[in-house]
């Protein structure tokens, strides 16, 4: 007997079989597309935007303001649910379609899950070209899509309406798989999306989506035993993977009965509060003195749900030449880097098998009480840096001090590239599990704002809001979700630091012996100074439709951000900040200096970066 079909187009059967999949949270069964982020064109208004339209009680519709912006939004929504629950973005073609691929660029190297729709051009070709088309002379099939493919973990072209049956669940599959998570982008040429298709009705049953726990081979958990047995003076170094896998609880037991320190990546951040008897703050460039001086000693590193980015690693200068590594990640590409003994398996299981096959090991006592002393003076030159001064302008380390202190512990902090990372990645302190994000991995500006309306929706029923602390620079760049976050009803406290334009990168810019160039706002070329005046952030969030408050000094802030928590809607928070002063500690970072220049400052800092670069390790 024939399956029974049903006969719909290819865009109603791709939205019918998205609606029927689910997954669980915390013993709660949820869709497992929360919604969609769509700006229509041409090439998604007619056909998905209509299957969409159906269904948007069961999968609601939110209209983004950008395209890139949207899809960061879904990307932050997916980091807040830790991997659990997916959003889709869906833009026409040509530029909308082309907008995403930044963010794309994003979710590939966090390795966070987002579907992405594209529309497409025409298959059959009949009316090429069309309109936002970009030919390829040689090679008729190629289109802006294929952009896609270098940041997309799974990337189709669906010319033919069968074709979803096979890779609709392949594309689940990937973003919901621990060690090929990223995005997947499926392009929807615009003849393909209208087509009718007799569809198997069993095709559209309601499925239940786990996230797969791979398990270590136990020869793997042996060899990591073996090494850490031997460790006077180990080092754990915490990476994303360990609050993906749920892991937080089990590192945090782990590490204080092993007497092992632990530090932090910048994607890692989170996993344990600030107070931790355990915790020594961040690692690396961007780290803490107290995470720096024990690396600088360590003999083993074990690093958990970490790709060991440079700004980790400190570019492979901050270890010994001869500390052995131990790498537990879900990725084997990941956890046999650098000549380390890999343990391939998710954080939770792996750690716990470690546990057990270590018996009763420990580390000398030492060793916690060492780190435990260095993380004290930390936290002492913290507080000297975030106490008020009589300076003109505020530092990012003051402006931080006060906003962390006005955080409820359910709160959630938000930033992406810039000065403020490196900032808060060593000035905030994480009063609950799972309350910062700081998008370092593409160090995307423009991830701010959007990224708190993302925060924004995966938080809405339970306490909290997402902060977001966003420099000047990137909210020129990229803003207008305020306005998505205001007319969706989904609020967030934004607090804009003005200190003049890109000032991290003028930092950079200068310390490597080069001229102040391009990056301040009094340092671009102008054709009348006089006209070089600061935006009015508060002025214009209110255009937008939010509320907001300009601040002249750190009280100032202090009151904002108490009326700030009282607000019912998205309320933004501007103050001017200094350019020049920075919170000190962590690694070198390797930097490409001119080998020749006419500036004895250059030559300085490439005689520097020589010497730096001597003690890099050779990854084996």
């Amino acid at each position: 007997m024939p399956a029974e079909t049903v006969r719909l187009t290819m865009a109603q059967a791709m939205v019918r079989y998205l609606c029927a999949q689910y997954t669980e949270i915390d013993g709660a069964r949820v869709p497992l597309f929360a919604g969609v982020f769509g700006i229509f064109g041409h090439g998604n208004v007619t056909c998905l935007a209509e299957a969409l339209e159906r269904v948007q009680d069961q999968l609601p519709t939110w209209r983004g303001q950008n395209e890139q912006s949207m899809a960061l939004a879904a990307i932050a929504f997916a980091k807040a649910r830790r991997r659990r629950q997916i959003m889709i973005a869906t833009s026409s073609v040509g530029p909308g379609a082309t907008n995403m691929v930044t963010a794309a660029g994003v979710a590939h190297a966090n390795r966070l899950p987002v579907l992405l729709l594209a529309g497409d051009t025409y298959v059959n070709r009949l009316p090429d070209p069309v309109l936002q088309q970009v030919e390829h002379f040689g090679n008729p099939s190629t289109t802006v899509n294929d952009s896609f493919r270098a940041v997309s973990r799974y990337w189709d072209r669906i010319v033919h309406p069968a074709q979803i049956l096979q890779s609709l669940p392949q594309a689940i599959a990937t973003m919901l798989d621990p060690a090929d998570c990223g995005p997947a982008f499926l392009g929807l040429p615009q003849d393909t999306q209208e087509l009718a298709f007799d569809y198997p009705v069993a095709f559209f049953e309601e499925r239940v989506w786990t996230i797969p726990r791979p398990r270590p081979s136990r020869d793997q958990v042996a060899a990591a035993v073996e090494v850490l047995k031997t460790a006077r003076r180990p080092l754990i170094i915490s990476g994303g993977g360990v609050r993906y896998s749920g892991a937080e609880a089990a590192l945090a037991g782990f590490a204080a009965r092993r007497g092992i320190p632990v530090a932090e990546t910048i994607a890692g951040k989170g996993a344990l509060v600030h107070d931790d008897p355990v915790y020594v703050g961040p690692m690396g460039i961007e780290g803490t003195e107290a995470a720096r001086e024990l690396a600088e000693t360590a003999d083993v590193v074990l690093a958990i749900g970490t790709r060991l980015q440079d700004f980790t690693t400190g570019s492979w200068t901050t270890f010994p030449q001869d500390a052995r590594f131990v790498t537990v990640n879900a990725a084997r590409f990941d956890a046999v880097k650098h000549g380390a003994v890999p343990v391939v398996g998710d954080a939770l299981d792996s750690l716990t098998e470690i546990d057990a096959a270590l018996g009763d090991w420990a580390a000398p006592p030492e060793r916690l009480a060492t780190a435990q002393r260095l993380y004290a003076d930390w936290n002492r030159l913290l507080d000297d840096g975030q106490a008020a001064t009589n300076q003109a302008l505020p530092s990012y380390a003051q402006v931080i001090g006060v906003v962390n202190r006005a955080a409820r512990p359910e709160d959630v902090m938000v930033t992406a590239a810039g000065g403020l990372p490196g900032e808060t990645i060593k000035n905030w302190r994480c009063k609950a599990p799972h309350s910062f994000d700081c998008e370092f991995g593409y160090s995307c500006m423009g991830y701010e704002i959007a990224g708190g309306w993302g925060h924004a929706m995966a938080m809405q029923g339970r306490p909290g809001t997402p902060i977001v602390m966003v420099g000047d620079g990137s909210y020129m760049m990229m803003n207008s979700d305020i306005h998505s976050s205001v007319i969706s009803g989904h609020k967030m406290i934004v607090v804009v630091c003005d200190n003049g334009g890109f000032a991290v990168i003028n930092r950079l810019q200068t310390g490597m012996g080069g001229a102040g160039f391009n990056n301040l706002l009094q340092d671009c070329r102008v054709t009348d100074r006089a006209n070089v005046r600061h935006v009015d952030f508060a002025r214009h969030a209110e255009a937008m439709g939010a509320y907001a408050r300009h601040c002249d000094s750190l009280a100032d802030l202090e009151a904002a951000m108490d009326w700030a928590q009282t607000t019912d809607a998205t309320t933004v928070i501007s103050i001017a900040s200094d350019a020049y002063t920075w919170t000190p500690g962590g690694a070198d970072w390797y930097v490409g200096v001119p080998e020749v220049s006419p500036r004895q400052e250059v030559q300085d800092a490439r005689a520097a970066q020589e010497a730096f670069r001597s003690r890099q390790r050779t990854g084996v």
